[in-house]
């Protein structure tokens, strides 16, 4: 098999891998958050919670995936993702308190780990000149597989039941991810395996030399200033997930209906990552997350003086176009920054903001605000918006050293 039909199954297989963490994460919680906040009767503080402890998960195991992925390769990590993800599902259809919710958040968390960090690791391994566009193509579905599914969870939920639904979810999303991991190593490891087909072509592999390690990347100040944009563009992204149907349904809107903003949302944080991804490497990459993020900010403003369907689901998409910009760039991003080497290692370090912070300070903190104030969304989007602006001028600092120094021995 050619490099190209080979490295286009590779980024089939990535994006496939992805899907299901990406409709478990992005959409799941928004379209359930209204059922458990009324089954398990807690609050709005509670129900955002459950997205802490998905990136409290995201936090610890992207570091560690992007170390094990260097000893097992992608294809085992992506295989343990899919298990994990799909017996999850299955696990949280018998969910009876919030904690064991918070374990379901949790683990799917932990699955998108072992499958996010080797299938970029692997697309842009693939192709080393289109990394923007092939990272856009795995965020694509990433984010826009909540799009698809949200309402499909909606009606399952109506028609199958919780249980039924949960269960469905699982068996699919397991062989669905086992099969797609099986065509998602990189370029190296075919090459061995392909060493007894002289007729194969196979890509050279890319220039491991020129990277950094990760103690010389903590070393740099463009680590800290997209660690830090990480933070608080993450906060102001990931926040939308739960806000966005509790805010239709504060506006009036039916459930069937205040969904249309939480899948605006997801449909362009999956749709700007093919976007942004490919723009990034035409005019740049912190430009292109730079003008994302300021809408963002705009949009977040302007969300408590609008009241119409419409106008929501735009200023919404707005949101999730900033989003989904943020990891469709960032990984290119931080492969130019700090080479190819120990790229898993350095993009999970910077995941850590996203997990440990970012989790806390946006859904978290912005359902206890909604609690004290009696649902003042006002308060919660002018600070989420805030976040985006500074994220606007941070991601600014984030440059490429003028030089790499060569790893020693």
């Amino acid at each position: 098999m050619t490099v190209n039909k080979r490295g286009i199954l590779a980024v089939a297989g990535s994006s496939l891998a992805i899907f299901w963490p990406g409709a478990f994460i992005f959409g799941f919680p928004g379209v359930m958050a209204p059922y458990w906040q009324t089954s398990l009767q807690v609050g709005r503080g509670s129900i955002g919670n459950i997205l802490f402890f998905v990136l409290a998960a995201v936090g610890i195991f992207m570091f560690l995936v992007g170390r094990w992925q260097e000893k097992l390769g992608a294809r085992v990590m992506i295989s343990i993702g899919a298990i994990i993800c799909g017996l999850d599902a299955i696990f949280v259809a018998y969910a009876s308190s919030l904690w064991m919710v918070y374990a379901w958040a949790f683990l799917v968390g932990m699955s998108s780990s072992f499958v996010y960090i080797p299938a970029l690791t692997t697309v842009q391994r693939w192709f080393p000149m289109r990394r923007g566009l092939v990272s856009g193509i795995v965020n694509l579905m990433f984010g826009l597989s909540a799009a698809i599914m949200a309402p499909i969870f909606g009606h399952m939920l109506e028609t199958m039941g919780y249980l039924r639904m949960n269960i469905c979810l699982g068996i699919i999303g397991l062989v669905a991810g086992l099969v797609a991991a099986q065509f998602t190593e990189v370029p190296e490891k075919v090459a061995l395996v392909q060493t007894a087909t002289p007729s194969a072509t196979v890509a050279p592999p890319p220039d491991l030399e020129n990277s950094l390690t990760v103690q010389q990347s903590l070393r740099t100040s463009s680590f800290w200033f997209l660690w830090l944009t990480w933070a608080l563009q993450g906060a102001a992204g990931i926040a939308m997930v739960t806000l966005s149907t509790t805010f239709g349904l504060s506006r009036g809107f039916d459930l069937e209906w205040a969904i249309v903003i939480l899948t605006a949302f997801n449909l362009t944080n999956g749709v700007s990552r093919l976007i942004t991804g490919y723009l990034s490497d035409i005019i740049g990459r912190t430009p292109t997350m730079s003008f994302a993020f300021f809408a963002a900010a705009a949009a977040y403003w302007s969300l408590p003086f609008v009241s119409g369907l419409t106008g929501l689901a735009i200023l919404a998409a707005i949101i999730g176009f900033a989003f989904g910009a943020l990891f469709a760039v960032s990984a290119p991003l931080a492969m130019d920054c700090f080479g190819v080497k120990h790229f898993g290692s350095i993009f999970g370090l910077v995941f850590t903001a996203y997990g440990f912070v970012a989790g806390f300070i946006g859904p978290s903190v912005s359902g206890y605000v909604l609690d004290a104030t009696s649902g003042n969304f006002q308060a919660v989007f002018t600070y989420l918006g805030l976040f985006c602006l500074c994220s606007a001028l941070l991601i600014r600092f984030v440059v490429p050293p003028g030089h790499i120094a060569p790893e020693q021995p």
